[in-house]
């Protein structure tokens, strides 16, 4: 694999019939049926993104998505929405703890969910100093990426049962 950072300002991304991608770099390369992973997907979601070619092997990264122009952007951001499936919390509604496990009533960027954290100290994870991830009993994950971004009431009942 190559580990070759392409200058963001080079690449253009669309969205194929089928759902597929096109990544062209420059005007000379073209790829079709183009992945997108995130290198460091809990650290750094919007940094170190590689694409890969139908084969699976490394085209490319980019160091970070907000340098690409906006339409590649909004097309790299559905994309890796879609890949890695993380509801974003928007607000909690309720949240109880028994025995050890949490019960969580949310709205999220996906809509309405109630889901279960067994294990508060496992499956709740800091992933900075403002941000949560949240991995039920299912293995679905949820992000608060901004605690500071949720209402007044929403950070109460974390802290009566988070911290």
């Amino acid at each position: 694999m190559s580990q070759e950072m392409v200058d963001p300002k080079k690449i253009r991304l669309f969205r194929e019939p089928a759902w597929t991608l096109r990544l062209t770099i420059l005007a000379d390369r073209s790829y079709i049926k183009v992945q997108v992973v995130r290198a460091a997907p809990l650290s750094h979601p919007h940094r170190f993104i590689c694409f890969l070619d139908g084969e699976g092997e490394e085209i490319g990264m980019v160091r970070d998505l907000t340098d690409l122009d906006a339409a590649s952007q909004k097309v790299l951001r559905e994309e890796l929405d879609r890949r890695y499936m993380t509801a974003m919390v928007q607000r909690i509604y309720s949240l109880r703890n028994e025995l050890g496990a949490a019960y969580f009533d949310v709205q999220t960027d996906r809509g309405r969910r109630e889901f279960v954290v067994q294990n508060v100290d496992e499956g709740v994870r800091r992933l900075g100093e403002h941000r949560l991830l949240l991995v039920d009993v299912d293995g679905n994950r949820f992000e608060i990426p901004e605690l500071n971004a949720l209402d007044e009431r929403s950070v109460k009942l974390l802290g009566q049962v988070i911290w």
